[in-house]
């Protein structure tokens, strides 16, 4: 089958070693159900997350991770790219891959850091640092708590770069009755900052 290469967006949607897993892989579910291509990158740790919080045991290598994910989520032929974490040669490592968002979710306090101070001893750092200087929009999403300092400074720095904070808080006014509920409250609130049409949560008010 031939792949599809008209998407209307792309987005780099990363996952790093925090928990919360279920916020990162429903965001990849809700975007590739939105039409969006998604170039997925995920850090090791985030693989044992993801084993330990929802049972899922991740296949190793990029192609074999993209046929499962890209099964479970019925991604279209080529919307689904997963590149391996020190592949230097993949779009969001460089400023000419274009102007593309990217999701850190969730985020660990490790990766913020490594924003925040530039480091790119990785694709997902790098990718992050592009995002910076080249302008794009960049979403964090840490879940870790309590916040030391470091973790304060750190997110104020990467706000005040531009990046958007977005700590997985979720309300309760929506009367949630399940844990997925809950998840999709976090998801809804990145995807109406992305521009993403949202069915998760209701409008306030409405």
């Amino acid at each position: 089958m031939t792949a599809n290469t008209d998407f209307p967006q792309t987005i780099t949607l990363a996952m790093t070693g925090a928990s919360g897993a279920a916020y990162g892989l429903r965001l990849l579910e809700c975007l590739i159900g939105a039409g969006w291509r998604v170039y997925f990158l995920i850090s090791d740790a985030a693989r044992t997350v993801v084993r330990m919080e929802l049972g899922i045991e991740l296949p190793d290598g990029t192609e074999p991770l993209e046929a499962f994910l890209g099964n479970r989520y019925r991604a279209q032929p080529g919307q689904l790219r997963v590149f391996g974490n020190m592949d230097w040669l993949a779009p969001p490592a460089s400023g000419t891959g274009g102007k593309i968002p990217m999701v850190i979710c969730p985020a660990s306090g490790g990766v913020i850091s490594a924003a925040a101070t530039g480091a790119s001893t990785n694709l997902i750092q790098r990718a992050a640092d592009v995002a910076i200087k080249e302008r794009r929009p960049l979403i964090l999403v840490p879940r870790e708590m309590p916040a030391s300092v470091i973790h304060l400074e750190n997110q104020l720095k990467l706000a005040q770069l531009g990046a958007t904070i977005m700590p997985a808080s979720p309300g309760f006014y929506q009367n949630p009755r399940t844990l997925d509920d809950i998840v999709d409250f976090v998801v809804a609130r990145i995807l109406d900052q992305l521009g993403v049409p949202q069915t998760l949560l209701p409008r306030w008010g409405q």
